[in-house]
């Protein structure tokens, strides 16, 4: 199978060749690390397709915008973003709608021209896309990181959207037809462009609990995520959602909304709550720990927890795929572990 025939295959459980399997390298962890990353990195391509040496420069302290230590950024919202540590994205600091009296001039990014950083050259991604279709890799869209409710917190600033949910300020839907606005014209570009998977991504829960309750997701969020979603299933597309946190109290409003592969994180929702209660509902890209495990743990703990999860919620007929992001203090010898246990368990079912 080529990388796209074997990732819908898995997505949609119709038994796959093997796990679709990807790690993230933050900028913060290349450069903690130096070139001995690039050493593991070479070991393992079919984890790093595209990697050559060479490509990252290690005395690099401009990240580039939004990434860079003791720079802010305003992004092409009017938020303000700070960021203290390089190679990782900053927080939001300034809030262009603290203040409700402004919303009546507001006016959000043209997505024809800008996304929410930068401009953006559709007739590239078009081609990006393309290319990516003839050498048989998938072909993704997708809006921003924090495309609603998270933008909302950068628009309004936390406390003060936190108020309105709770009030039902009748502002807020106003706010959200702005953004969703914007969120829609970028979903049907990219569905007109033919993608096979459309991404969207926020971060939902906090350690222990999800940041607003199952009954006000399904009043203010359901509703607009299925507006987001349903297009992309119409146009023979996957729906993949992306959180932080813990989440597993919103996985019925998920399903509710059309999505197909729901990315979250392994122990902060429990690999056991999820083998019961999301396995076989929504395919899994399950985020391995960055917390505990693979920044403190040994090379042993990191295979073994990885073995575990395959066990629990793989399946011969697919339906899961693991995804890591590396950062900082996590040792060399620990991506190493990640790398080698993901290559041994992408065919545990079917070897």
């Amino acid at each position: 199978m080529t990388p796209r025939e074997n990732y819908l295959r898995n997505a949609r459980r119709q038994g796959p060749e093997w796990m679709p399997c990807a790690i993230g390298v933050s900028g913060a962890s290349r450069t903690q690390l130096g070139p001995d990353v690039e050493d593991v990195m070479a070991r393992y391509p079919e984890l790093f397709p595209g990697f050559e040496r060479g490509q990252w420069d290690y005395e690099r302290t401009e990240y580039g915008p939004g990434h860079t230590e003791g720079k802010q950024l305003t992004d092409n919202w009017g938020c303000v973003w700070d960021n203290a540590i390089g190679g990782l994205q900053g927080i939001v600091v300034g809030h262009p709608l603290a203040d409700w009296e402004v919303l009546g001039c507001y006016m959000a990014p043209n997505p024809a021209e800008e996304l929410d950083v930068g401009e953006v050259d559709w007739d590239a991604v078009e081609r990006r896309l393309r290319e990516a279709a003839e050498a048989g890799e998938l072909a993704r869209g997708g809006v921003a990181h924090g495309f609603l409710f998270m933008r909302l917190t950068y628009l309004r600033g936390f406390e003060n959207l936190m108020m309105d949910l709770a009030t039902d300020d009748p502002r807020l839907a106003r706010l959200i037809e702005i953004v969703q606005a914007h969120n829609e014209w970028l979903v049907r570009k990219y569905l007109s462009l033919g993608v096979d998977l459309v991404v969207f991504g926020e971060d939902l829960g906090t350690q222990k609990a999800s940041i607003i309750s199952p009954r006000d997701f399904a009043k203010w969020f359901t509703p607009e995520y299925r507006r987001l979603m349903q297009p992309c299933h119409e146009a023979g597309a996957l729906v993949y959602l992306h959180s932080d946190g813990y989440v597993m109290e919103l996985m019925d409003e998920f399903l509710a909304a059309g999505v197909d592969i729901i990315n979250p994180q392994d122990l902060c929702n429990g690999i056991d709550d999820l083998a019961r209660e999301v396995k076989g509902r929504m395919s899994i890209a399950l985020d391995v720990d960055r917390q505990s495990v693979v920044p403190f743990g040994s090379p042993g703990e990191i295979e073994e927890l990885i073995e575990e999860e395959v066990r629990k919620l793989g399946s011969p007929e697919g339906g899961l795929e693991l995804v890591c992001g590396i950062y900082p203090p996590t040792p060399v010898e620990n991506v190493d572990a990640v790398c080698r246990a993901m290559m041994r368990m992408r065919t545990y079912w079917t070897a």
